[in-house]
């Protein structure tokens, strides 16, 4: 456990991510689960781009956590390079022991930031570049803002062993694998929620996800609108910025068995989780999808499309699935409905929030504890 004494002096900034709570997204949930566990250690200093916040996001998260709500933009690609910009000006009047830099778009200021004197952790989620929804402008900036990030950066946390292992040995000398994690979860009797959208317990495939071509739903639409069972799909995701892929993914459902929730938390997710049949991710590309490994803590049986992160954890060779392949996903999801209904246990012990907690601080320490080569 650690010092729960609110008076902490040592402080630590996030950037890069559009806040929380209520924000969707995975590195947003990543740093909801991650905060309260180190501001028991750090004073966090949380950075929020304001066009993104709700109601929920006035939610108290507890001691020792601020947020600082600057402007920001819905433009893709730029939102990100305005808003980190802004908090590093902020930062050089406001400053802070230690920054974490979440994702390699605003890792491009990190020289910025050793320059001020700050000391810098890059947590590397994924490859942004590798998603589709980036033309080649943006694809090149993203490339030249990993290898500034990957340079300058004082530590860097690969959420992703594979990903963490393509580097060279002057990148792993200064790196560390620490996994995204899971929350304790409870099962929901509950359907309120499943009522109000006409799903039926146990007759539907479950997804979640912000609705991004790299999820690949569309693939998933035009699989379970092949099975010769009518199950329901229920996608569980907002579409951030182009209505037009939403209208895409519609016209994928030739049979009308998709479901949208839309932006999905709390007990109505968990619902979601409780009741379904099954669990598909259906990506095309992935850092660590934490959406997997929630969907394993409420022991559903999944089915993966067959890319390096869904084999962090490793599955039976049936469950998964080429990528972009409706016909060979639809048989992979007939193949597991035909097994016995049942809940499965997975060891999932590596990836609880208070240890992952515990491994983030000590990198934080030890930029702290000791002398930092320039």
């Amino acid at each position: 456990m650690y010092n729960t004494d609110s008076r902490n002096t040592k402080t630590l900034a996030i950037i890069g991510i559009r806040g929380f709570p209520g924000v969707q997204g995975g590195v947003e949930s990543h740093c909801a689960m991650l905060a309260p566990y180190l501001a028991s250690e750090f004073s966090c200093r949380v950075y929020r781009r304001k066009p993104y916040l709700t109601d929920e996001s006035s939610t108290p998260v507890g001691e020792n956590i601020t947020f600082i709500d600057l402007p920001s933009t819905r433009i893709k690609g730029f939102e990100t390079v305005w808003h980190t910009l802004l908090c590093c000006m902020h930062l050089l009047f406001h400053r802070v022991n230690v920054v974490n830099v979440h994702n390699i778009g605003p890792g491009m200021f990190t020289p910025l930031l050793r320059i001020m004197g700050i000391k810098v952790v890059l947590t590397y989620h994924s490859p942004n570049y590798e998603h589709d929804k980036w033309g080649k402008g943006s694809k090149l900036l993203l490339r030249i803002s990993e290898k500034l990030a990957l340079t300058w950066a004082n530590h860097i946390i690969f959420v992703s062993p594979v990903q963490r292992a393509k580097y060279s040995q002057n990148i792993l000398n200064k790196s560390h694998a620490i996994p995204n994690g899971i929350p304790p979860v409870s099962h929901s009797d509950r359907i309120d929620f499943l009522k109000s959208h006409n799903i039926t317990p146990r007759k539907y495939i479950l997804a979640v996800g912000r609705l991004t071509p790299e999820k690949g739903f569309d693939t998933l639409i035009k699989a379970v609108n092949l099975l010769s069972e009518p199950y329901t799909l229920v996608i569980a995701g907002s579409c951030d910025h182009d209505p037009k892929y939403m209208e895409y993914l519609k016209s994928c459902d030739i049979n009308n068995r998709t479901i949208f929730t839309g932006y999905t938390t709390g007990e109505p997710l968990n619902q979601l989780y409780s009741h379904a049949r099954l669990y598909v991710l259906s990506s095309r590309n992935e850092g660590f999808p934490m959406v997997l490994l929630e969907a394993m803590s409420h022991s559903l049986p999944v089915i993966c499309t067959d890319i390096p992160a869904a084999h962090i954890i490793e599955l039976p060779p049936h469950q998964y699935t080429p990528v972009d392949n409706p016909e060979q996903c639809a048989r992979t999801i007939e193949t597991i409905l035909a097994e016995p209904d049942e809940r499965t246990d997975y060891n999932l012990n590596a990836y609880h929030w208070q240890d992952i907690a515990r491994q983030t601080c000590q990198v934080y320490d030890s930029l702290l504890n000791r002398k930092e080569k320039k």
